[in-house]
């Protein structure tokens, strides 16, 4: 990126003004009141959305979350898309979002490059930045969400039922993949990376696809630190366990093409993908195959809901065969902030 000098220097509401401050959409008549006062203000009333408002919030640091020298258009994509998946994951509808953000100093052509990235999938699922915070210090990008949904069907991890089909969306492993090929952990040709990498840098929250799962599914959890790992919250809250066909699991051609070894590391421990992983009920297996096709999106069971076991799960290989206790306790280990090395 060619670096323009300034001319002056940015002050904090100079920059606020000047790339994340956008007129209020009259499509969100929920936002009653945006950036420039003291607080936000959102309504809780609106009568075509009844329930209880979503709210999560997520943080990306640089080193931690992403890597220095990072694409500014495509990390601003990637911090609301994380921020939007959670939501996805309880079948909530985007209504709004604040950022805040520290930052070593204030350059005009990385916030302009962040902000537009940032505003495109904001202005795409109707999620305007309603307010926030900025500061100098590490580069810091934290975003709090805000969206609405029916609680009585909310997908919730605690609501799995035992006989409860296991679900995927889309594919899983190609984060992971590219990730391994940027630590130099192994060698991916140009092409490959070129097709792997967007599942890493600019990833797609499956909005729709929570939204459509009200009333059919009965948990759900966004794939964010391992597919395994994740699954695994969903099985702790509701007090069951899982059986999990591991070469089920859906990959992209590029993962596919890797050694069985790989391909089972990407898809059960890599996390970036922010699929959905949902339990449903097997009645519904004939309303989930045809919203795959309504949503063009791949849906595919992957597994069971079963009583508690102590292992968590059990992972079946192509076969059928159970895998040993020490290599499924192994894909177990999905990343953790504070255990995994960066």
């Amino acid at each position: 990126m060619n670096e323009r000098p300034e001319t002056n220097p940015l002050g904090e509401f100079d920059l606020i003004e000047r790339f994340f401050k956008r007129p209020l959409s009259n499509s969100n008549p929920q936002i009653l009141l945006g950036i420039g006062d003291d607080c936000a203000l959102i309504s809780c009333s609106a009568k075509d959305q009844p329930g209880a408002l979503a709210i999560s919030t997520d943080m990306l640091i640089e080193g931690r979350h992403f890597l220095p020298g990072a694409d500014p258009g495509l990390l601003g994509h990637k911090a609301l898309a994380v921020n939007l998946s959670d939501l996805a994951a309880m079948g909530a509808t985007p209504t709004a979002f604040t950022l805040a953000i520290a930052m070593p100093e204030a350059k005009a052509e990385w916030l302009e490059d962040f902000s537009n990235g940032l505003l495109k999938i904001a202005n795409h699922y109707h999620c305007p930045l309603i307010g926030g915070d900025t500061t100098a210090g590490p580069l810091t990008i934290s975003i709090t969400v805000f969206g609405r949904v029916n609680h009585t069907q909310a997908l919730q991890r605690s609501n799995a039922q035992l006989g409860d089909d296991i679900w995927i969306s889309g594919t899983v492993g190609d984060a992971r993949l590219a990730l391994g090929a940027i630590r130099q952990e192994w060698l991916l040709t140009p092409a490959e990376m070129a097709l792997v990498a967007p599942r890493m840098h600019a990833p797609t929250p499956r909005i729709v696809l929570g939204q459509k799962l009200l009333g059919i599914a009965h948990a759900a959890v966004d794939v964010s630190d391992g597919l395994l790992g994740d699954l695994s919250h969903i099985l702790k809250m509701s007090q069951v366990g899982a059986e999990i066909e591991i070469d089920q699991i859906p990959r992209s051609d590029t993962l596919s093409e890797q050694a069985l070894e790989r391909q089972r590391l990407c898809t059960l421990m890599g996390g970036d993908d922010y699929e959905l992983c949902f339990t449903a009920p097997r009645v519904h297996r004939k309303t989930i195959q045809s919203l795959a096709k309504e949503l063009d999106l791949n849906l595919t069971k992957i597994g069971v809901i079963t009583p508690p076991t102590p292992s968590l799960m059990i992972l079946l290989d192509d076969s059928g065969q159970i895998l040993p206790a020490e290599e499924s306790q192994h894909y177990l280990n999905s990343f953790d902030h504070f255990k995994t090395a960066t």
